[in-house]
């Protein structure tokens, strides 16, 4: 089995730590593997790096100071593993056979970088490969770097390239948690975790596997995450299924829009909680539900109108806080959803601008973080979906 392993900071932050990677692997490669490591900066040190930068400094020099935090983990990691008897080969910018090249705009040069990752891939049945993570290189020569969790972006990139069978993500958690377990009590693994699951979490604060990695697995690679102090590097810890794909969908049923008004509602505790079980205690699906200061809207199928639009009633009777209820219907909703969406800046504007070019009036859009969902009048449905599909 070919398999990329990543190596968080926290994974090689020591001596100990280092010498239970490098045990890992070599344990990987005794068992017939072919591996290829890509290893982050020990510990924390891009971040003192970048602390002790207290001067004025270009984006090639800043890039050069943060890289020596990947240099210095990669060759650690050779040394652990030549010293277990196995062969290994460390890659950094400037080395002929480096990966990872981007180009002028810094993004990363597809072509050419699956080449590059092909080459090595071929090798790996004589030698390990152990790659700086988070940095590249660019046509020219000079450093660059992929960003915020830039050495999940390189594991994940290069698993992709290398027609790799598994990326395993070695951090500090034991995969993808229930919860946050130094907050709340009882937190637990999660065996398995969608893509489109984790890409939510992790642009809403969950650190486990950086967003912009998960755009480079599709459905032949698995990804999984594991505890460092696991040990093995082919079980356990949560396992990442399927892809992320760019789409526009429709809706195929129309939506009625229920809209209920109330005064500072959003500073009322509780109201948006009992309108939903209101809704939910009746077997009425919500498909969407935005707020604002004075109103909370439901979708639901607009053949559940009238039933829904009585649920709420009621609620509104019985609640000081709730005012009045009115419907709008039929609605439809077109959904765009990409990888790449949150990296886009004015993504928004994208979609919005050609709709409004084409005088169709959008009702609303419901925004998460990776997907944008656009309510427009039943009769403009077919318009909407043809142009927001002109954009991926």
């Amino acid at each position: 089995m070919r398999v990329v392993a990543k190596f968080g900071g926290t994974s090689l932050g020591s001596g100990d730590r280092i010498n239970r990677a490098a045990d890992s692997i070599a344990a990987a490669v005794e068992d017939g593997h072919e591996i290829t490591v890509v290893a982050s900066a020990m510990g924390a040190t891009t971040d003192k790096l970048l602390e002790e930068i207290t001067f004025d400094v270009d984006d090639a020099d800043r890039a050069q100071i943060v890289s020596m935090g990947e240099r210095t983990s990669v060759r650690m990691l050779k040394a652990a593993l030549s010293a277990r008897g196995v062969d290994a080969r460390f890659f950094e910018p400037g080395s002929d056979d480096w990966p990872v090249i981007t180009d002028e705009h810094g993004e990363v040069d597809v072509e050419t970088t699956r080449e590059r990752a092909r080459e090595i891939a071929s090798n790996l049945d004589l030698e390990v490969a152990v790659v700086t993570g988070f940095l590249a290189q660019a046509h020219d020569g000079s450093i660059t770097t992929l960003g915020r969790g830039g050495s999940d972006t390189t594991a994940v990139m290069l698993g992709n390239y290398m027609d790799a069978d598994e990326v395993v993500i070695v951090t500090d958690v034991e995969g993808v948690m229930t919860g946050d377990p130094n907050v709340v009590e009882g937190a637990r693994n999660v065996g398995e975790i969608s893509v489109d699951e984790l890409r939510n979490l992790s642009f809403r604060g969950a650190e486990v596997v950086a967003p912009s990695a998960l755009s480079y697995k599709d459905s032949n690679l698995d990804v999984r995450v594991v505890h460092y102090q696991h040990g093995d590097l082919l079980s356990g810890g949560t396992s990442i299924e399927g892809e992320f794909r760019n789409l526009v969908d429709m809706r195929e049923k129309p939506l009625a829009c229920l809209t209920v008004a109330g005064r500072a509602i959003r500073n009322q505790p509780g109201v948006f909680q009992s309108l939903s079980a209101a809704l939910g205690n009746n077997d009425v699906n919500i498909d969407a539900v935005a707020s604002g200061m004075d109103t909370i809207t439901f979708y639901v199928d607009a053949d559940e109108a009238e039933f829904a639009e009585n649920i709420l009633h009621r609620e509104v009777v019985e609640q000081d806080a709730l005012s009045s209820v009115t419907v709008d219907e039929p609605l439809a909703v077109v959904r765009v959803t990409g990888g790449d969406l949150p990296n886009r800046p004015g993504i928004i504007s994208e979609i919005v601008s050609p709709l409004a070019e084409a005088r169709i009036d959008i009702h609303d859009v419901i925004t998460s973080a990776t997907s944008v969902a656009l309510f427009v009048d039943w009769d403009d449905r077919e318009d909407t979906l043809e142009t927001t599909q002109e954009l991926l």
